[in-house]
């Protein structure tokens, strides 16, 4: 069983940055990450993505350019690294890992998930 804790979240206004960490109990060597954000009275909804090896990260189209994920394999973290944030990026943003070279955009896909971190940006 594979254990992922978020961190980062917080209160921001508009304009601000974050970054959101993912720390995990495995190796992230041996899995593909990503990132879903939920806010109230909406569905799950697709962030970002890495491969195991780090390549092709995938970004939502609402976060392409504003948004970067990346990994530190020697300390098991995923980063979610999060600028020029919304209004609408208001959500409850969760990490969430898959034993595959391949990430994915469909959170079914994934095996092991975090509790999730609150970020909540004030407009």
């Amino acid at each position: 069983q594979v254990q992922l804790v978020e961190s980062g979240g917080g209160l921001v206004q508009a304009g601000d940055s974050l970054r959101l960490s993912c720390a995990t109990s495995a190796r992230t060597s041996t899995l593909a990450m990503g990132w879903f954000r939920q806010a109230p009275g909406k569905e799950r909804e697709f962030v970002a993505s890495i491969r195991r090896d780090g390549g092709s990260p995938s970004y939502a189209d609402s976060v392409k350019g504003r948004f970067t994920i990346s990994r530190d394999d020697a300390k098991q973290t995923v980063y979610l690294q999060m600028n020029s944030l919304k209004f609408e990026d208001t959500a409850v943003y969760s990490c969430a890992a898959r034993p595959s070279l391949w990430a994915s955009t469909n959170p079914n896909d994934y095996y092991y998930w975090g509790q999730g971190t609150q970020v909540t940006v004030s407009a």
